[in-house]
């Protein structure tokens, strides 16, 4: 009931060009961060950094993660298989939540805080992922093209 009376509005919602401009804007503001952060996982860096934070087989993991969440933004920004993209950033997203920004674990109260808004900045961009897995990325997408 409430997805037969939901497709028509979500319809209406994307006829527009201002609306469709935005959809497209939104896509490109909530993938700049997995593209910048991404290719930032193959530096010695980032490695030493997920090393010191218990993350194991850090110069395999983190690399790897960077390929996934490179390859989830581009899916996304481009709308080409988004909705598969999607699901490769909750993929990128859920591990690096946990192991990266532990707050619960951190003595000093600033730090844990830091971590703390980390973790629910992660949290806020996989609900952001988990709608793209359902609505894929709107009208001004590769995958609309085929439609």
């Amino acid at each position: 009931m409430a997805s037969s009376s939901a497709l028509p509005i979500r319809s209406a919602v994307y006829s527009s060009a201002p609306a469709a401009s935005l959809v497209l804007a939104g896509r490109i503001f909530y993938v700049l961060i997995f593209l910048m952060a991404g290719a930032g996982h193959f530096s010695r860096q980032s490695i030493g950094y997920a090393a010191s934070q218990g993350v194991p087989l850090a110069p395999i993991l983190v690399p790897l993660s960077g390929v996934v969440a490179l390859a989830g933004g581009l899916s996304i920004l481009l709308g080409y298989r988004a909705k598969l993209g999607a699901w490769l950033i909750a993929l990128f997203l859920i591990p690096v939540t946990l192991m990266m920004h532990k707050f619960w674990a951190v003595t000093d109260p600033m730090m844990a805080q830091m971590q703390m808004a980390m973790f629910m900045k992660n949290l806020s961009m996989l609900g952001g992922a988990l709608l793209i897995t359902q609505f894929g990325t709107g009208p001004l997408s590769l995958d609309a093209r085929d439609k």
